[in-house]
């Protein structure tokens, strides 16, 4: 069997370092599933009631980084030296994997790294393609992520920024004032997830009513439904009859 297998264009202009998948050098791990689909009260009618898996986030990645990956970080580094911070303060950690960079911001810092990663002549991420809101209810104190994937037009590069917050404090500032484009990625996020987005001009739900309580794509939201009758018996709602993670 052959080892030339075919990669993309955009693959073929990164070094090998980065276009094999590159593991985190940190990871860590953040909870245990049992079963295959992690029944926690009824028990599991599955057979594989034994099955025991460990969750992990990716850690921070080792340099080099490979590719354009180094310059960006290195551009950023600098620029937030200038501004009298230190990096470290600002950057929480920098993963490379699958041949694609994603960058832990602060989240009281994310107004000023995105209006460096638009603005600066050697970065130009001009174009944000939106804010993507996820749970990950066993990440203690920072439940709450906010994932903001940025392409570059000028240099045809892609990264993201994620940024994360408590279930006690689900507050990050809106980018709102730097790229336009994601008022209604912010309204959608709060709506679903339950991100306020500080500063928003008018954080609106989108999908649901207005006197909607909660928020339905949160991993411990109830599943909800009705009794359904079939055939004389009736089936109670999903949450009611096994709850899953």
């Amino acid at each position: 069997m052959s080892d030339n297998l075919p990669v993309s264009p955009e693959q073929a202009d990164l070094p090998a370092a980065v276009t094999t998948p590159r593991p985190a050098s940190l990871p860590e791990p953040i909870a245990v599933r049992h079963g295959s689909f992690g029944v926690h009260d009824a028990g599991d009618t599955t057979g594989f009631g034994g099955l025991q898996e460990t969750f992990t986030l990716p850690g921070q990645s080792a340099r080099p980084y490979g590719g354009w990956f180094d310059e960006v970080v290195d551009i950023l580094d600098e620029l937030l030296h200038d501004d009298g911070l230190d990096p470290a303060d600002v950057i929480e950690k920098v993963v490379v994997y699958r041949a694609e960079l994603t960058i832990f911001i602060a989240r009281e810092h994310i107004l000023r790294v995105t209006r460096h990663l638009r603005d600066d002549q050697d970065l130009r991420f001009e174009l944000n393609l939106g804010t993507n809101g996820v749970h990950y209810p066993a990440d203690r104190g920072r439940e709450l992520h906010a994932v903001y994937p940025l392409l570059s037009v000028t240099h045809n590069r892609f990264l993201t920024l994620e940024v994360t917050c408590s279930d006690e404090d689900p507050h990050i500032p809106s980018v709102v004032s730097v790229y336009p484009g994601n008022d209604w990625q912010e309204r959608e996020t709060w709506d679903l997830i339950g991100i306020v987005f500080d500063g928003h001009p008018s954080l609106t739900r989108t999908a649901l009513p207005d006197d909607w309580v909660g928020h339905p794509q949160r991993k411990d939201y109830p599943l909800g439904g009705i009794p359904v009758e079939y055939k004389g018996a009736t089936v109670p709602p999903a949450d009611t009859r096994r709850s899953y993670n």
